[in-house]
């Protein structure tokens, strides 16, 4: 900071010395590399300093100083500043003096008050120098004497030029007005078929085009007829040139007041006024601009130069607050209408737009009347330069909108739009249009909220209020755009391998409606857990990947993790054995989605199995939620076959062997069903007689069967046997004992007898 200081003592003083070299010698311009040289000259005497020329050396050192400086930002903003204030300084008060900054350590804190204060007292400064300039401009400014004959003389020259540039200029407007009117007429025709929206914007702008055209050869012919017009007066000479600049400036505001509301062809107006209100308003803008440019441009400077500044300076009051009154009262006695119609265009426009237009609804004339007050005093102090200035920042203004809005409007409606991809892919992968179609349009309201961030810098720039380009090469705004890129790239890929590889597990997870297998059930069990995991293993590394792109360590979130994992694994001990349970159950292929299974006293069917724990559904609707390590042992239905054994209970007194015969007899209807018999797998095994009571004895049946088909097999055999058992006359055993109560409620041993036994 010190060798900072020391740089800039020498290049204060060399400064210094370098105007008064201009003041001497009457220089037009003094560039940097002289300036820098006289820097050399602070630690001699001054006389020396004014005539001793700086050799080479001292020339490069001096420029070496220079570029320090202004390689800073801090010390070049703070030259910057007490140059334009040296350079404001009034003639009459003493030499400008240049300071060196405050060294970092040597400035006290300022709070956030004290900041803004400073900032406050900054502005106010120099907007109070502003008028302190502007009357001892006037105050101190040559009078000159009035001649009568030479004024009317330039004012009959000015005139003539005037009227002949207006007369030619209407009279070519006049000749393109059939063109004008059949680009209308075909624009529309062809904006009505379908396909063909592009048709009336391009004729709208190609008739902009041709007006631009016109007017350049008004102000060619003008410029002939400024040679021929001027009686070889230089003053005369300026004074037309002052009107053909103005009326190129004005004429090309008009331009584009007439591309905006086309007053005279409604067939190329590209929003949608009715005819009374593009004239009213075209009308009053055109009146608003040319007397504004005329009198700044073309009045005052004449006034100013003829007569004296202190006329010219009341004639630029009286133009501006008249005209800056006007503007005021046709924004207020319009406030209403203008809102409607907007909030009204707001629901004709796409949904990107309404809250823009709604919001620009409710406070454009406060906008609007801030632009003309803006323009009123900027006048004051440069009547020429303020209104060049307003109009090129209000047309730059304008284009940056319109384009905005149309590359906006595109992508919205490309937002919309789906792409199809062909039946092939879509068949191998179910997915990956809807994939493809999700990112696209992601990537293309990403693309829309960079339009309206890039209209707003633009916009900025447009009125001075923010240096884009400067921002764009040197300042923040080019790390800004690098990280961005960066960004982009890192979320291209990371979707570009997520759908990949999501699409490529979703193919072989659909189903047989494509033409190709149905997989298994642990294959869709472990391709879903692998999906899950990948999603989250691509979004922890590109999350990650982002932070430490946009600047932030991520070392110590890493370390972090691992910290807060190790003191993790130690409370969810459970969690991690579940965790293992379950990846040696999946691998092990145990059980999957949809099978019957029994897990404790639960059976039911298997709903959803994550990486933790396994969800079924019993048959009642409730839904259970076992942790893998609390399962121990389990039964599992679908495992290749299943299998059923039927019992059947006959009377003791029954013939076994008719009781036999009457089963197989049942088990041959039942092998004879067609929706029964392809469920069956093999033959049925008979075991006879398999058990013995004192009242009955047991028939048995076994049957092997698909998986999860036991049972419809059984109830369709349970039914057959009925049948069969009923038609044999073979009863089922029956009680031999009869309880009879006693009369006083009790139970007499004496009633209790026997009953006869059947026959």
């Amino acid at each position: 900071m010190l060798g900072i200081n020391v740089v800039w003592c020498r290049l204060r003083q060399g400064v210094l010395c370098v105007l008064l070299l201009c003041l001497i010698s009457a220089a037009q311009a003094v560039s940097l590399p002289a300036a820098a040289v006289a820097s050399q000259q602070a630690q001699k005497p001054a006389n020396e300093a004014a005539t001793h020329e700086p050799t080479i050396e001292e020339k490069k050192a001096a420029w070496l100083a220079l570029a320090t400086i202004l390689e800073n930002d801090e010390s070049r903003q703070a030259l910057i500043k007490q140059l334009r204030e040296a350079a404001a300084s009034p003639s009459t008060t003493d030499e400008p003096a240049l300071t060196p900054p405050v060294a970092a350590e040597e400035q006290e804190d300022k709070t956030v008050l004290q900041s803004i204060t400073d900032v406050t007292r900054e502005y106010s400064g120099q907007f109070a120098g502003s008028f302190i300039r502007l009357y001892h401009n006037i105050i101190s400014a040559p009078q000159k004497a009035f001649n009568k004959a030479t004024f009317f003389n330039a004012l009959n020259h000015f005139l003539m030029l005037a009227v002949a540039l207006f007369a030619f200029y209407w009279a070519i407007r006049m000749l393109v007005t059939p063109l004008y009117r059949h680009m209308g007429h075909w624009g529309r025709k062809k904006s009505n078929q379908p396909g063909s929206w592009l048709h009336l914007p391009l004729t709208i702008i190609g008739a902009f085009a041709i007006d631009l055209l016109l007017l350049a050869l008004a102000l060619f012919v003008g410029q002939i007829l400024s040679n021929n017009l001027n009686a070889g007066s230089r003053t005369i000479a300026y004074q037309q040139g002052l009107f053909l600049n103005a009326f190129a400036l004005i004429e090309f505001f008009k331009t584009v007041l007439r591309m905006i509301f086309c007053p005279r062809f409604p067939e190329l107006r590209p929003f949608s006024f009715n005819d009374v209100r593009a004239r009213y308003w075209h009308t009053r803008l055109s009146w608003l601009s040319g007397v504004i440019g005329y009198g700044l441009l073309v009045v005052v400077p004449i006034v100013s130069n003829r007569v004296n500044v202190q006329t010219g300076a009341l004639v630029n009051v009286i133009i501006m607050g008249l005209m800056t009154g006007w503007a005021l009262w046709l924004i207020f006695h319009n406030r209403r209408s203008i809102q409607r119609e907007l909030i009204a265009l707001s629901e004709r426009s796409l949904s990107f737009f309404t809250l823009f237009i709604r919001a620009f609804a409710f406070v454009w004339h406060w906008i609007a009347s801030a632009y003309f007050i803006v323009l009123f005093f900027f006048s004051i102090f440069n009547p020429g330069g303020s209104l060049k200035f307003m109009m090129s920042a209000t047309v730059r203004s304008l284009v940056i909108i319109g384009l905005g809005a149309v590359v906006s409007g595109m992508l919205t409606r490309w937002i919309s739009k789906t792409i199809t991809l062909s039946p092939e892919l879509r068949r191998n992968y179910p997915e990956l249009q809807k994939r493809v179609n999700g990112w696209i349009s992601f990537m293309l309201k990403a693309a829309r909220i960079l339009t309206v961030f890039a209209v707003l810098l633009l916009l900025l720039n447009a009125w001075q209020l923010f240096d884009l380009w400067y921002w764009l090469t040197v300042g923040a705004g080019e790390q800004l755009v690098d990280v961005l890129i960066r960004v982009f790239m890192i979320l291209l890929f990371s979707a570009v391998g997520w759908t990949l590889l999501a699409s490529l597990i979703e193919s072989r997870l659909s189903s047989d409606i494509h033409g190709r297998p149905m997989p298994s059930a642990r294959t869709r069990t472990l391709l879903t857990l692998f999906r899950n995991a990948l999603a989250v293993v691509i979004s922890t590394i590109t999350i990650m990947i982002l932070l430490s792109e946009i600047g932030v360590n991520i070392a110590p979130l890493l370390a972090g993790a691992g910290a807060l994992g190790l003191a993790v694994s130690f409370g969810s001990q459970t969690l991690v054995k579940d965790i293992i349970t379950g990846i040696f159950i999946q691998f092990e292929n145990g059980m999957n989605t949809g099978d019957l299974v029994t897990i404790g006293p639960l059976t039911g069917t298997v709903e959803r199995m994550s990486i933790r724990s396994v969800g079924v559904r019993q048959d009642t609707g409730a839904y259970h939620i076992i942790p893998w390590s609390s399962i121990t042992t389990f039964a599992n239905f679908v495992r290749g076959i299943g299998s059923f054994v039927a019992n059947y209970d006959v009377d003791r007194s029954e013939d076994s062997d008719r009781a036999n015969a009457a089963l197989r007899s049942a088990v041959a209807e039942l092998m004879a069903r067609e929706d029964i018999h392809a469920f069956i797998i093999g033959e049925p095994n008979f075991a006879g007689l398999v058990g013995l009571t004192e009242r009955a004895f047991t028939v048995r049946v076994s049957i092997t069967t698909q998986p999860l088909k036991q049972w419809t097999v059984r109830f369709a055999l349970d039914e057959l046997v009925k049948k069969h058992f009923d038609a044999a006359g073979i009863k089922a055993p029956r009680q031999t004992v009869q309880v009879v109560p006693s009369g006083d409620g009790g139970t007499d041993a004496a009633a209790i007898k026997s009953l006869p036994a059947p026959e």
